[in-house]
């Protein structure tokens, strides 16, 4: 989707999802919503934060992660430095179920075109999952407490399954599980950074090569 766009088309396709989530009527969560919640960052992020709901300050102010967890998740990207402003973060669901309560499946599924979509869009280096929900996504079998912060390699890549904020500041033996599975994720971006520079999506294509100069006939 992101190919032969430049980067203001994207930022414009982006904002077209992000316009659609807002008013989306596709399942019983955008009755009880206050705002839906697209997700938040740069469209060429090389990495993507994957959640599992919008909580209560998300709902009230239409951003990922703007409450406790948000704060710790500031706190993790520091850690590695990095802000809110150099990756993309979204949810596997847009609206807030009532009293943050699991999502459900039909409300997954009813929001996985607008996740693709962005993925598409961003093509993210490295796709972070924040709790079980997102991580069944791509990891459909795992267990967090087996696979976190184990990296799985496809289609050039990575997937990396993430404890979800929230659960570590209920558990603060979670904490430096955490906090290592952040740096090991900062150690792959950057191996995938040598493998393959980043590109400029809005630098000119380069000259064509010049043309061999002919030898004139004499006859």
């Amino acid at each position: 989707m992101a190919e032969g766009l430049s980067l203001k088309e994207r930022q414009t396709a982006m904002e077209k999802i992000a316009s659609e989530v807002r008013v989306c009527p596709k399942c019983p969560l955008s009755k009880s919503r206050t705002k839906a919640v697209p997700g938040d960052g740069p469209v060429n992020a090389e990495i993507m934060f994957v959640g599992e709901a919008p909580g209560f300050h998300e709902d009230q102010q239409g951003l990922p992660f703007v409450g406790a967890s948000g704060k710790y998740l500031e706190q993790l990207l520091e850690l590695i430095g990095l802000t809110r402003k150099d990756v993309f973060i979204t949810n596997i669901v847009r609206c807030r179920p009532p009293q943050n309560r699991d999502p459900e499946r039909l409300e997954i599924e009813t929001c996985e075109p607008y996740l693709d979509q962005q993925i598409a869009l961003i093509q993210p280096r490295i796709i972070a999952t924040l709790g079980r929900y997102s991580m069944a996504k791509f990891f459909p079998d795992g267990k967090i407490s087996k696979i976190h912060g184990v990296a799985k390699k496809e289609d050039g890549r990575i997937y990396y399954p993430l404890f979800h904020p929230a659960a570590v500041l209920r558990n603060p033996a979670l904490r430096e599980p955490m906090e290592e599975d952040f740096k090991r994720m900062k150690k792959l971006l950057e191996e995938l950074r040598a493998a393959e520079p980043a590109k400029d999506d809005d630098a000119p294509p380069p000259p064509p090569p010049p043309e061999k100069p002919q030898q004139l006939s004499l006859f």
